[in-house]
């Protein structure tokens, strides 16, 4: 890389370009930036580092700030050479629509800002600081209709560095009894404190460690509820765009539900925005995929037959 071409990835830009540009040129690895940027007491992930010089992120500022003007010193770069190639995508950040309050989602929004602020949450900004990248959960129907266990996996990176956990809330049906539903901390977390009111609980799930800039987190968790009501289905709320979302129900065998639609709806008072027919496996699963999820509520409604001995059997392929 000729010094003819960094000084014109500096001036020309994007960010990206130039930070790679201006590391092949050092002839650094990642690793080896990582340790020199350590030297200066900067702190920054070598994930965040990939990232930013793929195109993939770009450093939200001002925290960012420290960090950047500590490449350009390690990287013998001009004072405020890649500062400068921040700024138009800095407004394009703050442009961002914020995150939709769980009013505006679910009845029990009210109840659920109570809760949060029991943990000392503010409903609003209730994980802003992680960037939710893929979602699994796997429900269990039981044989007689009511909803067992919901396993959830979440993979997220940290949008800024301090984040020391995830707080998740779970809605049960009208007229369950919330008391009756146990949380289990899976990989990556250990439970903290729990809350719960009416059909809510709210949790707190808490990482070994506070979280640099543009970490990684994958979490699981268990949620079981033994309220013994039928199951209508299972959704799950998404305060802002998010990327893959797969969901899978374990039906019960000797009484399949008559139908499964995979839907998104704006929020649990309108009618579905997306509906579409699934059918289950030969292992009795019935799954949903979304590539890619907007605000909302997302996932598989159940109509049930109304005489169980002999139900409507969905098609096998």
């Amino acid at each position: 890389m000729t010094a003819d071409a960094l000084a014109d990835a500096l001036r020309r830009g994007p960010f990206h370009v130039a930070l790679r540009t201006a590391i092949e040129h050092r002839g650094l690895s990642l690793a080896r930036l990582r340790a020199h940027l350590s030297r200066i007491e900067v702190s920054v992930a070598e994930s965040t580092l990939s990232y930013w010089q793929r195109g993939l992120r770009h450093p939200d500022m001002p925290h960012a700030l420290t960090a950047v003007r500590g490449l350009e010193t390690v990287l013998g770069l001009p004072t405020d050479s890649l500062v400068v190639l921040i700024g138009p995508r800095q407004r394009g950040n703050r442009a961002r629509k914020p995150s939709a309050s769980f009013a505006e989602l679910v009845v029990a929004g009210p109840t659920t800002r109570e809760l949060l602020a029991q943990l000392g949450v503010d409903p609003e900004r209730c994980n802003a600081g992680l960037e939710l990248q893929m979602t699994h959960e796997r429900v269990t129907i039981a044989a007689d209709r009511t909803q067992g266990r919901i396993d959830t996996r979440l993979v997220s990176i940290a949008r800024e560095p301090g984040i020391d956990r995830y707080v998740a809330v779970y809605h049960g049906e009208p007229g369950c009894d919330i008391e009756r539903v146990r949380v289990t901390a899976g990989d990556g977390c250990r439970l903290g404190r729990v809350r719960r009111r009416e059909i809510c609980v709210a949790f707190e799930l808490m990482f070994d460690r506070r979280l640099a800039e543009g970490d990684t987190v994958v979490l699981s968790y268990a949620v079981d509820d033994s309220s013994g009501l039928e199951c209508p289905g299972y959704f799950r709320i998404f305060r802002e765009p998010s990327g893959p979302f797969l969901l899978q129900l374990e039906l019960p065998p000797a009484d399949l539900p008559a139908r499964c639609v995979q839907e998104v709806r704006t929020n649990d008072l309108r009618p579905p925005s997306v509906s579409q027919d699934l059918y289950c496996d030969r292992g009795y699963v019935v799954s949903a995929y979304y590539s890619g999820v907007d605000r909302g509520i997302a996932g598989i409604a159940l109509e049930w037959p109304q005489n169980p001995a002999n139900p409507a059997v969905h098609p096998v392929p």
